[in-house]
């Protein structure tokens, strides 16, 4: 099971994309666990997942949250901010999981 994480400010606006993306990972029968976690979890959180996933309004995090990730082996990038405006759950789910393919 691959687990992904997505942050944002709040964990909040990246909800609906976490919908999304799970309704595309069961449509495909996936095994995958999608959260949404605030920014200032990632620290906490970067022990159980398998890949970060930053939301765009939080890019400028991105070499904090490598230095956090990278360590671990866990595979961190920004989401693409077209496919997040459009809350397109399947090109965000492959992202994610191509992002834990190059490990």
């Amino acid at each position: 099971m691959v687990k992904i994480g997505l942050f944002c400010s709040a964990g909040m606006s990246t909800s609906m994309l976490v919908t999304k993306m799970k309704k595309e990972a069961q449509a495909n029968s996936l095994e995958v666990e999608i959260n949404a976690y605030p920014e200032s979890e990632l620290e906490q959180i970067a022990d159980s997942i398998d890949v970060a996933l930053l939301g765009p309004q939080v890019k400028f995090l991105l070499s904090k949250a490598k230095a956090v990730c990278e360590p671990k082996s866990v595979p961190v990038e920004v989401i693409n901010t077209m496919d997040y405006g459009m809350m397109n759950g399947k090109k965000v789910l492959e992202a994610a999981l191509n992002l834990v393919k190059k490990q």
